[in-house]
């Protein structure tokens, strides 16, 4: 990438707004191959999007993507002004779909700050093939009319009264270009005209001269693009070319009669004006303060770095702090202040509800992680074979930003094991009487605090037989199965190592997949569970929270230590006697509660807290559930409930010793650390195997 082009809030822009053309792009082929026909404004659509693509990538000087695209662009220019008929559709998204991968890859490395050195010439040539192909089958249009693409119920096209000179060497045009309020990114696609035109001009002048500069976007929001050149081309022929640009809403287009008008435009700044024109000198000095802010009164959206967010958000953590510690000041004990709470009271409730805002902002809904399930059902379904129809329900539900990033993973491994696994074959769907296409679902939903995300199929289900037989071949059987519930049995899928694939695919059956999505939802404070009914389908259940960066919780101490329980995890807590303790036949503690046996967890035990308080009638008992599991935790005393800020635990924790049953820590209004406990942790282990 040259060095000129070296701009850190354009490069952003080419990411952002690339990523979201791909992405719509990749749907509108999914659907175009489904219904096995490309409608006039899917070629119109795709054919925008490759041609703001190629511009943007022009500009930023990333050529192998500008010259893939551009021969995209050429096959669906082709497309769309001759309309050929017997189109292998099935080849044609596999086309675009490979130049689609392409270009993800490519941005990839982009944001990794890698060179996009990616080779395309192979898919290159394979566009130039297939539109070869096309043309020799296709016969010769009307080409008598000049043909645009832009909409004449939305654009006007003025046409200048002198545009019947005969066309003849060197004729010279001025055209003045507006583009559609709202496309952003005015000056990449002033760099994609001009581009567009320098192989077909022998001079080129715009206003503004430095399109590169981003102040450039706004000149051109405020006064059009102009442009003057000379060429040899018709006034048809440049009609053409500019109007192939994507977001064009007015073009005026006009062919000056002599070399004076075109000599009166001078390094980007005009002298006079033209002859029969008024166009307005190109500088907005004139502009009133009043006239500027009305022209940015319309962008009511603006896009965010993420990063700007995350800093956000913890700044709002670190205010939280700050107000539980000047609330909560040991100094104030005692006093009578009533100023001082009724300021306290109304600085919490700012605090609060700017907490609420800053994670609004943060709240992404679900949809494009499960559209992106899309491709993935479309790509296995042919390579495997199967009828495959993916159904998604709750898809506007929202969870955090960062919480997305963390299940996108997950969600597709399961998706592909519904496929692989899950559903049958075609002759044994068709043997059983079922639906030949088999059908999985993707499904959201708020509960509390926690989203749940459920992916289920209609396929065999699976076989607790063949799951326990393995598990016992591989050594990760560690409970008599007599004992295991059917729940417990479907969890060893999820075991490092383990897979019920007798042969190894391209997309399963190595032993990996299923662990990694327990891990990295376990990364977030979630959960996975998994149920199944043999020749009738299986459904796997994700637990994640909304959000992983402010959390209610409950303070507890043992000793000097201060643990947090996340207060949705709480049932209820008692102060136990003695003779409701009894011992599992391990020697296990455990607590009678109306009936009911509960395992009991002593954290000072855990994790060696020294402490005065060791007898059940001294302290508390806390009975947390999570998943379908209850332990009780036996701490000193219960501190109170506030709002915590979750932070990450420090390295050392994480790597070296290994601590079981935390999810992270948080500073408390004193300036303590207490560590916040997790329940689907503790309750997984007793207290002997948390430790290492």
């Amino acid at each position: 990438m040259s060095s000129q082009y070296i701009n850190e809030p354009l490069l952003d822009m080419f990411i952002f707004e690339s990523s979201q053309l791909i992405q719509q792009l990749e749907q509108d082929i999914i659907i175009s191959e489904r219904e096995s026909y490309l409608s006039e404004l899917a070629i119109d659509e795709i054919f925008r999007i490759m041609h703001t693509i190629k511009g943007s990538a022009a500009m930023m000087c990333f050529n192998n993507i500008s010259t893939l695209t551009h021969s995209i662009e050429d096959l669906f220019y082709f497309l769309r002004e001759e309309n050929p008929q017997d189109i292998d559709y099935s080849t044609l998204c596999d086309l675009v779909l490979e130049v689609v991968d392409f270009i993800k890859v490519e941005i990839e490395k982009i944001k990794n700050g890698d060179d996009a050195d990616g080779d395309a010439s192979t898919l290159i040539n394979a566009n130039k093939d297939f539109l070869s192909r096309l043309k020799q089958f296709s016969p010769p249009s009307d080409t008598t009319e000049t043909k645009s693409h832009i909409s004449p119920d939305t654009q006007q096209i003025y046409i200048s009264q002198n545009n019947g000179f005969a066309p003849h060497s060197a004729n010279l045009f001025k055209t003045v270009i507006r583009f559609d309020e709202g496309c952003e990114m005015e000056n990449v696609r002033a760099f994609n005209i001009i581009h567009n035109l320098k192989n077909i001009t022998n001079e080129i002048r715009h206003i503004p001269e430095n399109i590169v500069d981003s102040d450039a976007a706004r000149t051109i929001q405020n006064d059009g693009f102009i442009i003057y050149l000379k060429t040899d081309c018709s006034y048809e022929e440049i009609h053409q070319h500019i109007t192939r640009t994507a977001f064009i809403k007015d073009l005026e287009l006009d062919q000056l009669s002599n070399n004076e008008q075109f000599g009166q435009f001078e390094g980007g700044v005009k002298i006079q004006e033209s002859k029969g024109q008024g166009y307005k000198e190109q500088s907005n000095k004139g502009q009133t303060e009043k006239e500027l802010q009305f022209t940015s009164a319309g962008q009511s959206i603006i896009s965010v770095s993420v990063a700007k967010l995350d800093k956000l958000m913890d700044l709002t953590g670190e205010m939280v702090i700050a107000e539980a510690m000047v609330s909560q000041n040991s100094d104030l004990k005692g006093l009578e202040l009533d100023n001082f709470h009724k300021a306290a009271r109304q600085l919490h409730k700012i605090t609060s509800e700017m907490q609420d805002v800053v994670m609004s902002i943060r709240m992404v809904s679900l949809s494009a992680t499960f559209q992106k399930m899309h491709r993935i059902v479309r790509d296995m379904s042919k390579k495997l074979e199967k009828e495959v129809e993916l159904k998604i329900i709750g898809e506007e539900t929202e969870v955090d930003k960062n919480i997305i990033e963390h299940i996108s993973d997950p969600l597709m491994h399961l998706v592909r094991n519904s496929i692989d696994h899950g559903l049958e074959s075609l002759e044994d769907r068709r043997a059983t009487g079922k639906m030949l296409a088999g059908t999985v679902t993707l499904e959201a939903k708020n509960a509390g605090s926690d989203v749940l995300i459920i992916v289920r199929d209609d396929g065999k289900g699976l076989n607790k037989e063949k799951i326990l037989a393995r598990a016992r071949d591989n050594g990760i059987l560690h409970k008599d199965e007599s004992d295991m519930t059917d729940r417990e049995v479907y969890n060893i899928l999820f075991l490092p190592g383990f897979s019920t694939k007798e042969s190894i695919t391209e997309f399963s059956g190595r032993g990996v997949g299923m662990d990694v999505v327990t891990k990295n939802i376990e990364a977030v404070g979630g959960s996975v569970s998994v149920d199944s009914l043999e020749r009738v389908g299986t459904t796997v259940i994700m637990k994640i929270p909304i959000t992983l960066a402010i959390i209610d919780g409950m303070n507890i101490s043992v000793g000097n230590s201060r643990y947090t329980i996340p207060t949705t995890s709480i049932r209820e807590s008692f102060r136990p006697q003695e003779a409701d303790i009894i011992r599992d036949p391990d020697n296990n503690e455990m607590i009678m509660v109306r009936g009911q046996c509960y395992p009991l967890l002593r954290l000072h035990e855990i994790y060696d807290v020294k402490t005065d308080i060791t007898k059940f009638s001294d302290g508390i008992l806390v009975m947390v559930e999570q998943d379908d599991k209850i332990v009780c935790i036996f701490a000193d005393e219960l501190l109170g409930q506030q709002q915590v800020v979750v932070k990450s635990l420090p390295s050392y924790i994480r790597n070296e010793r290994k601590i079981g049953g935390l999810s992270g820590c948080t500073l408390l209004g004193d300036g303590s650390i207490s560590l916040i406990l997790d329940i689907s942790g503790l309750a997984d282990f007793t207290g002997k195997d948390i430790k290492n």
